[in-house]
C-alpha cells in the first residue's frame, strides 16, 4: 500500500519545498515513529517500559492494571536486550513520575499511549551506564553538572579510560585539559601527589624538566622580591634596601615575565633577568663602602662556619678503631694546620696594624 501526501501535508514550512507523492506505508511509519523520537527521545521506549513491566516481586495494584504486566526480565526477553537496561527506563520514569513529569505507573495501560515530556529532559532522568547508581558514579555527575555538562558524557568517558588515553596522547588540548584537571584533583588528593611525584623522578626526562621549571621559579622569585618588596639579598646571605635603579630594572624584568603565554617557557627570560639583576647587586654592593667591608665580613665568617663544621664532623674514633690510617691523611692535616696557622697570623697583623 501506499499512503498520497499533498503539499499542505509536507513538512513545516522553512524545511523543504518538494512534494512527495505516493509514498510507501513502511516509510510513512518510519518518518512518523522518527517524528516522534524526534521530540520526545527516551521517553517513547520508556513509555513502552513504564506501561508493560512490573518488576519482580512487586505485586500487582489494587485496580488490577499491572496485572497484564510482565517483569523485567521477562520484558528483557522480548526486547532481546538485558534486565538491567530496561530496568534503567524503568528507574527513569520512577524518579520523573516523583517529580510530576509523566503519570505514575499504576496509571499506565499496556498498549496505551499518552502525552510525553519534551526530549531534553530526558537526560535529567536516565543514564545509560549502570555506574551512574555507584557512589564513584554520584561524584562523577555531581562533577559533570559543577562543570555545566551531562553527566552522561562524564560517566561515558570514566567507563572507557583507553579511549580517554588516546585522546590525550592524539591531541594537545584533551591534553592540556588533562594536566588541569589532574593539577586541581592533586591539590586535595595526597596519594596522587604521591604517585605523580614518584612518577616523575623515576623518569630522567621528566626529572630535568622539574629541575629546570624549579630553577626558573626561584630565580623568578629572586627577581619578584627586588620588585616588590625593594629588598636584595646578597652573595653573602645579607638582605638589605636596593637601590631605585636595581628595582626599577627587576620591575622591567619582571613584567616581561609575567606577560608570557603558558605555553611560553620562562627558563630563558628567568635566566635572563636573574643574571641581570644579580650583576646590579653586585654593582651596588662594590658601591657602598660601608657594605663591601660587611659582605666581605660576613662571606669570610660563613667560610670559616663551614671549615669548622666539617672538622667537627670527622670521626677519629672510627678512624683509628679500624686502622685505616694513612701517610697522605696525616701530609693533609699538616698543610691545613699550617695553612690555619697562616691565616691566624696574618690577621693578627692586621688587627695589631689596625
Amino acid at each position: 500500500m501506499t499512503t498520497a501526501i499533498a503539499a499542505e501535508a509536507a513538512p513545516e514550512a522553512g524545511t523543504t519545498d518538494f512534494v512527495v507523492q505516493d509514498v510507501p506505508d513502511a516509510v510513512v511509519r518510519d518518518a512518523r515513529e522518527f517524528g516522534a523520537y524526534a521530540r520526545t527521545g527516551g521517553w517513547a521506549f520508556a513509555l513502552k517500559v513504564a506501561r508493560s513491566v512490573r518488576p519482580g516481586g512487586q505485586a500487582a495494584d489494587e485496580t488490577g492494571d499491572s496485572g497484564a504486566k510482565v517483569s523485567a526480565k521477562a520484558f528483557a526477553e522480548l526486547a532481546e536486550c538485558s534486565p538491567e537496561r530496561v530496568m534503567r527506563y524503568y528507574k527513569a520514569w520512577d524518579m520523573a513520575a516523583d517529580d510530576g513529569l509523566v503519570p505514575q505507573f499504576e496509571a499506565l495501560v499496556p498498549g496505551e499511549d499518552i502525552e510525553l515530556p519534551e526530549a531534553d529532559a530526558w537526560l535529567s532522568y536516565y543514564s545509560s551506564r549502570s555506574g551512574a547508581t555507584s557512589v564513584r558514579g554520584h561524584a562523577i555527575t555531581a562533577a559533570a553538572e559543577a562543570e555545566g555538562i551531562r553527566p552522561t558524557k562524564a560517566l561515558e568517558v570514566a567507563e572507557n579510560p583507553t579511549a580517554l588515553r588516546a585522546a590525550i596522547l592524539a591531541d594537545p588540548g584533551t591534553a592540556e585539559a588533562a594536566r588541569g584537571a589532574l593539577l586541581d584533583r592533586m591539590k586535595e588528593d595526597p596519594a596522587l601527589q604521591t604517585g605523580m611525584a614518584r612518577a616523575i623522578v623515576r623518569t630522567d626526562e621528566l626529572k630535568k624538566a622539574v629541575a629546570g621549571e624549579a630553577k626558573a621559579a626561584d630565580r623568578i622569585a629572586y627577581v619578584r622580591q627586588i620588585a616588590e618588596k625593594g629588598r636584595i639579598r646578597t652573595p653573602a646571605g645579607q638582605t638589605v634596601e636596593a637601590p631605585p635603579a636595581l628595582r626599577a630594572e627587576a620591575e622591567r624584568h619582571l613584567s616581561l615575565i609575567d606577560e608570557l603565554d603558558d605555553a611560553e617557557g620562562a627558563g630563558e627570560w628567568a635566566g635572563e633577568a636573574y643574571d641581570a639583576v644579580k650583576e646590579m647587586v653586585a654593582e651596588a654592593v662594590e658601591a657602598d663602602p660601608e657594605l663591601r667591608v660587611q659582605e666581605r665580613r660576613t662571606k669570610f665568617y660563613n667560610s670559616l662556619q663551614k671549615a669548622t663544621k666539617v672538622f667537627e664532623e670527622l670521626t677519629l674514633d672510627e678512624v683509628l678503631e679500624e686502622d685505616v690510617v694513612e701517610d697522605d691523611m696525616l701530609q693533609r692535616l699538616e698543610a691545613l694546620q699550617t695553612a690555619i696557622g697562616t691565616c691566624i697570623d696574618t690577621l693578627r697583623r692586621a688587627t695589631a696594624a689596625s
